[in-house]
């Protein structure tokens, strides 16, 4: 893995309030950034307004905006980056679902939504609630589903990144999805 250490070096001296180490940084994950926006956006219904491009600059953004965020390594900065564009995937769903009449989510199983997530603006809305009510209880199990489903990392990525055992990921990884799934189906019964 030595092309991702300079990129964990220049992370912690950003983090260290390094702006030469933002501008040098940014070349070298931008592509990444953008692979991972085409990902996100791949799995979005046809026609979808926002583009990649949109996407990585918005993420960006938010990104450089953060105060004091101490970098870790390369594989925490993507899994930040990762959850900020479901953030604003959940936000662009929300706004298209608000200028809609009627507007009212509907809550489907997660078995049919992940990891393909979702075309329909309703049903990201739907598992960003379920993952938000997740959180609440349990923000590690949140943060592999976004680290496995949403970054694509791997089951020993996620558990290097967060210095937990592989078999917890899969463990709290088949918790979370039983959870979720629980939620989604409930809500849609109610």
């Amino acid at each position: 893995m030595p092309e991702s250490q300079p990129i964990t070096r220049l992370l912690i001296e950003w983090g260290a309030g390094s702006e030469a180490a933002l501008e040098q940084l940014t070349p070298l994950v931008y592509d990444e950034l953008r692979k991972l926006a085409r990902s996100y956006l791949s799995r979005e219904r046809p026609g979808h307004t926002l583009q990649p491009t949109a996407l990585v600059h918005e993420a960006y953004l938010r990104l450089v905006d953060q105060d004091q965020q101490t970098w870790e390594s390369r594989t925490h900065f993507f899994g930040v980056a990762a959850h900020l564009m479901r953030l604003i995937l959940v936000d662009w769903a929300r706004k298209a679902r608000a200028g809609k009449r009627g507007g009212g989510a509907r809550h489907v199983p997660l078995e049919e939504i992940t990891p393909e997530i979702t075309q329909r603006p309703e049903e990201l809305i739907a598992l960003d609630d379920a993952l938000n009510e997740l959180g609440a209880m349990d923000a590690r199990k949140v943060r592999i589903i976004e680290q496995r489903y949403f970054s694509g990392m791997t089951v020993p990525e996620v558990a290097r990144n967060l210095g937990i055992s592989t078999a917890t990921v899969e463990r709290d990884t088949r918790f979370a999805q039983l959870w979720l799934c629980r939620q989604m189906k409930g809500g849609a019964q109610a």
